[in-house]
């Protein structure tokens, strides 16, 4: 009996990431970042939840990655599992405030590349390597993020950047494809708007998209949806968030799968940085809906800044848990 639940949790496993659910009987990885107030801040951070709620911090809430490559420090982490599931890929901004306060250089003269490790176990991680993604005239690459798209057998990895070739007038949201997280085609613009957009979280219910992305307008979230990748896109009009201010570096997991055709239950969680308060959750029991109200319950054992929240199974969760219950010395 042990076996076949082991092989049936892994089916579930792999049957999500091809369909895009999220959300697995084994548990939730948060992969985060806390700030800029010293150069361990800025680096990778992994926490645990069996629930998708309650977290935990794991490595004594120390730095669990690290990267001294280009800038010397990584924010805005994103966590995905592979479409095949043998494997897993984090992407990160390559970028240290800590080191660099100046936030206009951040955003015309910093780095072309992210940052990536990859494993096979969530335990066992290359070592990071800075790959150029950006166009050659960008000024930045900030929180880059990847979706597979079944159809086209790659993934879209998209980030923000500003261009010198319109004098860095506003961020738009860039793309590039790639297969294996190693090399990458040519980049384009993948968002436009009349002002600034960054921070694009894309999840996937029932054979649509939802896109969330920060408006810099309004210093507001923005949500999406389409039946593919690369649109159209139309707005969720009833979307009950759009006008709360001060939020960004959305990213929207399943708490609860759906069944029968009936949607589940999903998290939005915002980074709050207008307050410094980190992020706060929001739920709904109808994604394409577009309603969500505040969570009630959670619990983040320190202020978690952007990043990204990846569903594993029973055995990974275990696996995780073990090799990271405690700090190292």
């Amino acid at each position: 009996m042990k076996s076949k639940y082991v092989l049936l949790t892994s089916l579930m496993v792999l049957a999500a990431t091809i369909t895009g659910l999220a959300a697995m009987p084994g548990g939730y990885l948060f992969v985060t970042f806390k700030g800029e107030q010293t150069p361990m801040s800025e680096q990778i951070y992994f926490a645990v939840s069996k629930d998708g709620r309650n977290w935990r911090a794991l490595n004594g809430a120390e730095p669990v990655l690290v990267s001294q490559l280009g800038e010397k420090g990584v924010r805005d982490p994103y966590l995905l599992r592979a479409h095949d599931g043998k494997k897993f890929y984090l992407i990160a901004t390559d970028l240290s405030i800590h080191h660099n306060g100046d936030w206009g250089r951040a955003q015309t003269a910093a780095s072309q590349s992210i940052v990536i490790w990859d494993s096979t176990d969530l335990v066992h991680w290359s070592e990071p390597r800075l790959v150029k993604v950006a166009a050659d005239d960008a000024g930045c690459t900030w929180a880059p993020e990847a979706v597979y798209d079944e159809g086209k057998k790659e993934y879209l990895v998209f980030w923000a950047s500003m261009t010198k070739r319109d004098n860095f007038g506003k961020q738009r949201i860039w793309a590039a494809w790639t297969k294996d997280f190693a090399t990458f085609g040519k980049p384009f613009i993948y968002i436009d708007k009349p002002w600034h957009v960054i921070d694009t979280d894309i999840v996937r219910e029932n054979g649509r998209f939802y896109r969330f992305t920060k408006d810099e307008q309004f210093k507001s979230i923005t949500m999406e949806t389409s039946p593919n990748l690369l649109g159209p896109w139309n707005d969720v009009t009833n979307f009950s968030l759009a006008k709360m201010q001060g939020y960004e570096g959305p990213e929207c997991y399943c708490i609860k799968p759906g069944a029968d055709g009936k949607p589940g239950q999903w998290c939005l969680i915002l980074d709050n940085y207008a307050r410094s308060a980190g992020y706060k959750p929001f739920v709904t029991d109808d994604l394409g809906g577009g309603q969500f109200k505040l969570g009630e319950g959670f619990v983040f054992p320190f202020k978690f800044r952007h990043g990204s929240v990846l569903t594993v199974s029973e055995k990974e969760f275990e696996r995780i848990e073990a090799a990271y219950a405690k700090a190292k010395p």
